[in-house]
């Protein structure tokens, strides 16, 4: 991304009174972000959730704040990403709510083949490490990005046991990347630079202020395949991340316990409400979402190609990279009506290419 655009992009972000959906609207009806500053007042004014004041603040919009941060960008090798550009995570990319841009700092792993989020509580017993830790190991031989909020507690167990079993891990953050919140994990987070990275949808400056934590959990859900829920009260981060995953279609799972014990309330309330599988171990995951040690699982063979279509092969190697995807995330990412990708997909199953499960889930046959 030019300078240019990255600069009006932020300075975007910035205005008040303008969001995720309002920033937009106003790209998608003005063409791109530097037409948004260069669209007459009567004609902003006239787009969706728009109206006069937010016309104005554009009009009137202070470059000087965003010309900061773009130096702070270059200068500790930030990478920047907006949702309509091609490196912008898929997985994240596909929901209304995603972020206009994205900071990043780390390894290139944001697509990785299975991304799978842990969270908990700040505050784990005994139980809830050593069940942490064992998952995690179950975990390892299908090589998932883990993806977490470095927060104390389970957070800080899954980001640190991934360091150890060499997997990849991403923390995903609710502040800008010039500061660490909690200030003891900036060591950590600076091991997991080397093999993983550090996400937030914040520019540098925005504090670690409690309404930021809701929207750092989204992204979590939006960028994970599954999310892992371990020791958790009623009510909390972890259930608002789970909640969230949920309304994504997201597969949840949540460690089950005591029944008398306030940390493990809010994973039994997500079990027996059937918001969550129970979890005992990571082959509950790869029983689930179908998943093959990475060793072993099998492709389609190359052969069969010459009994598809483009567009078939293009779904074939879609489901390669992705093992499961949905039919409204095969729709995104062909760039096709609806109904032509159910079509498609009702022709490969007759061919016997590929298996519809569940939820119109598809995996390869």
């Amino acid at each position: 991304m030019k300078d240019e655009e990255l600069l009006l992009l932020l300075t975007l972000t910035k205005i008040p009174k303008v969001g995720v959906i309002v920033a937009k609207n106003l790209i998608s009806y003005c063409g791109s972000v530097e037409a948004v500053f260069s669209e007459p007042l009567k004609n902003l004014m006239k787009i969706p959730s728009v109206g006069e004041s937010i016309a104005r603040n554009i009009r009137e919009a202070d470059f000087r704040r965003t010309e900061s941060e773009l130096k702070f960008i270059h200068q500790n090798q930030i990478t920047t990403s907006a949702y309509y550009q091609s490196d912008y995570p898929h997985r994240i990319k596909q929901f209304d709510d995603c972020p206009v841009l994205l900071f990043y700092k780390g390894q290139n792993i944001l697509n990785h083949t299975r991304t799978v989020g842990i969270v908990g509580t700040r505050t784990p017993t005994e139980y809830g490490k050593k069940t942490c830790e064992k998952i995690m190991e179950s975990l390892a031989k299908y090589n998932p990005l883990i993806i977490s909020g470095l927060a104390y507690g389970i957070d800080s167990i899954a980001h640190k046991k991934s360091l150890t079993l060499s997997l990849p891990t991403v923390g995903v953050l609710g502040h800008g990347l010039d500061i660490m919140y909690p200030a003891p994990n900036r060591s950590l987070a600076e091991k997991m630079l080397h093999s993983g990275g550090l996400l937030t949808e914040f520019p540098s400056q925005t504090k670690p202020d409690k309404e930021n934590f809701p929207m750092r959990n989204r992204i979590i859900a939006a960028l994970s395949d599954v999310i892992v829920v371990i020791e958790s009260r009623k009510k909390g981060g972890s259930i608002i991340t789970a909640e969230l995953a949920n309304d994504y279609n997201k597969d949840v799972f949540a460690v089950p316990g005591r029944l008398n014990d306030d940390l493990s309330e809010g994973c039994n309330n997500l079990i027996k409400q059937n918001k969550a599988h129970l979890i005992e171990s990571a082959d509950d995951i790869g029983y689930i979402m179908r998943w093959e040690e990475m060793d072993t699982r099998k492709f389609i063979q190359t052969s069969l190609f010459v009994e598809l279509d483009e567009t078939e092969k293009e779904v074939v190697n879609l489901l390669k990279q992705e093992q499961e995807l949905t039919i409204d995330q095969i729709t995104y990412r062909l760039r096709k009506q609806p109904s032509e990708v159910s079509s498609l997909m009702v022709n490969m199953e007759f061919k016997s290419v590929v298996r519809c499960l569940p939820g119109k889930k598809y995996i390869l046959f």
